[in-house]
Formats: C-alpha cells, structure tokens, sequence
C-alpha cells in the first residue's frame, strides 16, 4: 500500500440513466448527471456526490472544475469549517463537504452522525414522485404507485386542478404533497391552492418564482407551503417567515451537510417545518441528506428509485422506507 503524508483530492463526473425520464414545469431530463468528489489518504477514502442545477447557473463542468481547484487546499489539510468559506454554497461545495465527513469518519472509526454529534438516523418514509404530465398519464403513473403512502406530485400551471384531481381519484389513500417548481402566476395562486386543499393535498412547494413570491404574505392559505427555490441557506431563512410555513433543505443547495444541519436547527428555531429532498441522483447523494431526517416532517430522498440502476452498496429500500446508509457507501 502506498502511503501519503498529505490527502489527495480527485472528481469525476458520472452519469446514470432515469428509467424512463423525469418531467418538471422546466423539462424532462434522461439521465442523471452527477459529480464526485472523493478524498484519500494511506487506504482510507471518502466520497461525495452533486448534481449541478442549471437553474442556478451550474453545470456539471464548471462543478468539476471548482472542486479539482481545491486540491491545493486539501491537500494542505483543509477542514469541513475552513471549507464553508473557502468556497460558496452551490453543488461543488455540497460534493467535497461530503467528501471531507465521510474521510474524517473512516479515520476516526466512527458512523458521521457519531462523528458531528446528531441522532442516528432511523428508516423513514420517503415521498416518490410523479412526473409532470396530462391528467390522464399522471393518474396511471399514480395508480401504479398508489400502494406508496406518500406520494410527491410534480406540477406545472395551467390545468394543474384537473391534475391534481385526476391524481387523488387514482390514489385516494396516500398522502400528497405537490412541487409547482414556481410555475404558478398571482392570478392561478388561490385557484391551484383551493383545488390542492380540496382534494386533501398536505404541503405544495414553491408554487411561485423566487423573487416574485411576495403574494404568498397576502392570502391566506388554505394549507402549508413550502419554500424551495426561494430558500437556500441559512441566511435566506429569515425573510420567509411571512410567505412559508415550511422550508426544503437541499445539500445540494446549502452547500453540503454542515451548512444544512445548521440550516435545520436555524429553520426549526425559526418555527419552520423541515422537508429534506434531493435532486435525481444516486445513493451517495441521498446518504448524507439522512442525517437531517430526524428532524424532518418530510421526507423526499427517492432519487435512487427513479433511476435505471444505483451505485453499489446503495440505500436499502423497502418499498417507500429509506434505512440509513451503510458504511461501505457513506459515513
């Protein structure tokens, strides 16, 4: 074995297919597209996993880019603190945070969740989605996974009442909770609102643009509402207290676990109720995101489960329940 007086630092981008595609108000994508980071030192290895969101201005080169552009500082002795300034929060962070846990884990022989001082995590149950789409195809894809007790349903503007409609005729037992990926207007806001609340809907998620969400203070709503795009760390947290009764945490979007496991203690103190999501993407993504489901009411990390295949040593699920990682995949 090769020994190393200092850790190297290396990233790559991987891609796995969707099984069969993913549709949001902004598109449908095939394929995930994911970048690693991963730490090694004398044997020991940790890995961390992204998905660059072209929403906010990433890609997955640039991400690759930002993280080999630390190898500098890792190998200098770079910790998970130095590293919330020495880069943004954004995906690229997200990767080598989660990188540095799972590397400082090993090391130490302990499980992360030991490690930062957290809960261990338990199974919970995880929301599995349902692409945008007519009424009709949603219902079908809705009929097929009705068994799920939560079911998360992607919407899109106009004629979301007929779908969302169409979907609890096809699921009349399972929770909803629905994603309008901001393609709500002012005008349909208390329309699409009243037909989610009118079919039982628990949660919808960011139903208009960040920015442009200031009406969300003006109504009354008729059920809770979760920020997504409109929040992202913990200093975004404060100006939406009016506007949400609920927040997703997104490694992906604070920048790794650290920033979110902070970001969870801030929102609750702030009175927020938690989601924990993901983006479409492997295992590896989806493990560090289960240490924040203790204090999560939601819980939407079925990334793996819409993919063609997962990683080796990939989460263990069980119909809708999400175990914890072992530790030959993360932490």
């Amino acid at each position: 074995m090769t020994s190393s007086k200092v850790p190297a630092l290396s990233a790559r981008i991987e891609r796995f297919p969707i099984a069969g595609s993913f549709t949001i108000s902004r598109g449908a994508k095939t394929e995930a597209v994911t970048v690693v980071a991963e730490v090694s030192q004398n044997g020991l290895f940790g890995r961390g996993e992204c998905v660059p969101y072209p929403r906010y201005g990433e890609t997955p080169e640039a991400a690759l880019a930002a993280i080999e552009a630390m190898r500098a500082a890792v190998a200098d002795g770079l910790t998970r603190q130095a590293l919330q300034a020495a880069m943004p929060p954004g995906a690229a962070r997200n990767a080598l945070d989660c990188a540095l846990i799972d590397f400082e884990a090993k090391a130490a022989g302990q499980r992360a969740w030991n490690l930062l001082d957290r809960p261990e995590p338990g199974m919970r149950t995880t929301a599995y989605t349902i692409s945008l789409g007519t009424p009709e195809a949603m219902a079908a894809a809705t009929a097929k996974a009705s068994h799920r007790p939560l079911l998360k349903i992607k919407l899109g503007g106009d004629g979301d009442a007929e779908r969302i409609a169409a979907v609890r005729k096809a699921a009349p037992e399972s929770e909803l909770i629905v994603d309008a990926n901001e393609s709500w207007t002012e005008a349909n806001l208390e329309a699409n609102l009243a037909a989610c609340a009118a079919v039982g809907v628990t949660l919808v998620e960011q139903p208009l643009p960040a920015g442009k969400d200031e009406a969300l203070a003006r109504i009354k709503r008729p059920l809770a509402v979760c920020a997504d795009e409109s929040v992202h760390d913990r200093s975004s947290l404060a100006p939406l207290r009016a506007r949400y009764d609920a927040v997703n945490i997104k490694l992906d979007k604070t920048g790794g676990l650290t920033e979110a496991l902070a970001m969870a203690d801030a929102a609750q103190a702030l009175g927020f109720e938690i989601m924990i999501g993901c983006m479409v993407a492997t295992s590896l993504s989806m493990a560090p995101a289960m240490l924040v489901t203790p204090q999560a009411r939601f819980v939407d990390l079925d990334g793996p489960l819409l993919l063609a295949r997962d990683r080796d040593h990939g989460l263990r699920y069980d119909g809708s329940l999400v175990y914890p990682p072992d530790a030959a995949l993360w932490g």
